[in-house]
C-alpha cells in the first residue's frame, strides 16, 4: 500500500459529529508534532466553545471568521464577504508550506451558499503544499471535493436529543 504525502478528509451528512471529529484530527495531529491550523468559515466567535479553548491551549493557530447561523444574519452580502475572506486565508494557509493539518470547518457552505466557486477551492486543495492534510466538514459536500478527496465520511443521523427538545450541552456540543 502506497503512503501518501498528504491527503484530504472530507466530513459530510446531515448527523451530528462532522466537526468533532475534524477536532478529533486536530489533537491527534498536534500530539504527533504538527502544525496544526483551523478555519471557521461560518462559526461567530460570539460561542466560547470547547474546541476552541484546547485549541488556544495547544497553541495552534484558529481563525473563526464567520459571522454565526446565515439564518440569523442581519445582511448576507456581509456574511459572504466573510466566507469570501474566510477562503481567502484558507488558500494562503494551504500555499504557505507552514501546516501539516489544517481543518476548513463548513467550507462546504461558503460553496454551497455561492459564496466561494467549488472551482476556486478544488484548485487550491490540489495545489496546496505537498505536505499539508487537509480535513473539511460541513453538509452537501460538493461531488467535485469529494472526486478529489482521499477519505469522505457521511454522518446520518438516527436520533439527536435536540429532536427531543433537549438544548445543545457544553461540553457535549461546545
Amino acid at each position: 500500500m502506497a503512503r501518501a504525502e498528504s491527503i484530504i478528509l472530507v466530513n459530510t451528512g446531515y448527523g451530528k459529529g462532522k466537526s468533532s471529529a475534524a477536532f478529533g484530527v486536530m489533537g491527534r495531529g498536534w500530539a504527533r508534532g504538527w502544525t496544526v491550523g483551523v478555519v471557521q468559515f461560518i462559526k461567530s466567535g460570539k460561542w466560547k466553545t470547547g474546541e476552541r479553548k484546547l485549541a488556544d491551549h495547544l497553541g495552534i493557530e484558529w481563525h473563526t471568521l464567520g459571522d454565526g447561523f446565515t439564518w440569523e444574519s442581519q445582511d448576507l452580502d456581509e456574511s459572504a464577504a466573510k466566507g469570501r475572506h474566510a477562503f481567502e486565508v484558507a488558500k494562503q494557509m494551504l500555499e504557505s508550506g507552514n501546516f501539516d493539518l489544517l481543518i476548513f470547518d463548513e467550507l462546504t457552505y461558503a460553496v454551497k451558499y455561492g459564496w466561494v466557486p467549488v472551482e476556486e477551492v478544488v484548485g487550491a486543495l490540489e495545489q496546496r503544499s505537498p505536505k499539508t492534510n487537509v480535513v473539511i466538514t460541513g453538509r452537501d459536500c460538493p461531488e467535485e471535493i469529494v472526486n478529489i478527496a482521499d477519505t469522505v465520511t457521511e454522518m446520518r443521523k438516527i436520533k439527536h436529543a435536540y429532536d427531543q427538545g433537549i438544548k445543545a450541552k457544553k461540553g457535549i456540543e461546545y
